[in-house]
């Protein structure tokens, strides 16, 4: 399977996301065919699960890296904006919540100079 690791990190973005929709549908037509028990392999169900894990794996580590490049000032406003989404409340709380945690991780680390000598080995 590595191999299909490597064909999904030479694609792009939106031909990423496209194979994301493409294996979710997959899955639902096995999910589907699985409860009419018309399912010929059920390894089926379990493949296209993996693959789904797969590609959002990638697109979350494109993400994080996109994240780390991020220069603070362009984290803060992104911060300002999950902070009012919070406070309001309606649908998508909790997913704003985590990704205002996640960004808060992100603009901490960048803001607060590095002691001297300081790394991640050190005791």
């Amino acid at each position: 399977m590595p191999s299909k690791m490597k064909d999904y990190q030479g694609m792009s973005d939106e031909q990423l996301s496209l194979t994301l929709k493409d294996t979710e549908k997959h899955l639902f037509q096995l999910r589907f065919q699985s409860a009419t028990d018309r399912l010929e392999t059920p390894s089926e169900i379990r493949k296209a699960r993996k693959e789904i894990a797969r590609l959002r794996t990638i697109q979350r580590l494109r993400e994080l890296d996109e994240l780390r490049k991020m220069p603070a000032e362009q984290l803060a406003p992104k911060i300002q904006a999950l902070e009012t989404k919070d406070a309001e409340g309606g649908p998508g709380k909790r997913t704003a919540r985590r990704k205002l945690r996640r960004l808060q991780t992100f603009h901490a680390a960048k803001t607060q100079p590095q002691p001297a000598g300081a790394h991640k080995g050190a005791k």
